[in-house]
């Protein structure tokens, strides 16, 4: 299972960003999808989490601005960002639980993290 992100870039105060995460592999079944971010000197918090239903979670912080949807049959993953403000700036990882066929428990994975910049 691998996890491939992309959209990042620099944006100034109140711009948009899409970021796109897609997963790849063979014989798996994927459970929560969601994204990420870590700024520099933070720890690493929850943006957006959707579930293979549709169900949302957001952070506290995106509420309001960003929106995450999922294509089950492709495998895909968007964060839609609006309003972006500079304390979104961060590198913004792609996450997904899932397992492979054979196998009975989910495991998290990664991907590379496509970085976010908000100028003021």
């Amino acid at each position: 299972v691998q996890l491939q992100a992309s959209g990042g870039g620099l944006v100034q105060t109140g711009g948009s960003l899409r970021l796109s995460c897609t997963v790849s592999g063979s014989n798996f079944s994927i459970n929560i999808m969601g994204w990420y971010r870590q700024a520099p000197g933070n720890e690493r918090e929850l943006v957006a989490s959707i579930t293979s239903s549709g169900i949302t979670i957001y952070g506290d912080s995106v509420k309001g601005r960003f929106a995450a949807s999922r294509d089950n049959a492709k495998n895909t993953m968007l964060l839609q960002m609006n309003n972006l403000i500079p304390e979104d700036t961060a590198v913004y990882y792609c996450h997904a639980h899932a397992r492979m066929n054979y196998e009975v428990v989910y495991r998290s994975y990664w991907g590379q993290g496509t970085l976010v910049t908000v100028s003021s």
